[in-house]
């Protein structure tokens, strides 16, 4: 819930910043400025609760420790490289990718409970864990129109 917040709060300020400032409006930068924030939110949480990140990832996957610090950083490059002009594009098709490639992590984490905070498998509502399925769809469908379209 808490990236889904951060994307819609970004994309409203900056919105509204540009409107104040007596730009045009530019939502699609709004939007890519939007996901390239959530994107750096997300990645702190690889470094920040990386124990609760691992139990995210499914157990025939080596090297888990690593696999999260990969993402995190992956993240932060993908968010960069959305607000340049010249490679967002491919950019936001790798981050699509990668957003699908990381739908069974989340879907492991909520069939196991997963608590990321405190990294133990007995986490919030079964609800909340299922919310984030479609949630990665949504970004995916953000990432397409603000990214890829426009």
């Amino acid at each position: 819930m808490k990236p889904l917040i951060v994307l819609l709060a970004v994309f409203g300020v900056s919105s509204l910043a540009t409107f104040i400032a007596g730009h045009p409006p530019d939502y699609y930068f709004c939007g890519r400025l939007a996901m390239g924030v959530m994107l750096i939110f997300a990645a702190t949480a690889h470094f920040k609760f990386t124990r609760g990140m691992v139990l995210m990832v499914p157990r025939i996957l080596p090297y888990k420790k690593a696999i999260v610090y990969i993402t995190g950083y992956i993240e932060v490059l993908a968010a960069i490289g959305l607000l340049i002009k010249n490679v967002r594009e491919p950019v936001a098709w790798f981050v699509i990718l990668f957003l699908v490639l990381l739908l069974p992590a989340n879907i492991y984490a909520a069939q196991n409970k997963v608590n990321l905070e405190k990294p133990e498998i007995c986490g919030n509502s079964v609800k909340y864990l299922w919310f984030r399925i479609p949630l990665q769809l949504f970004f995916i469908a953000w990432v397409y129109y603000f990214g890829v379209i426009h």
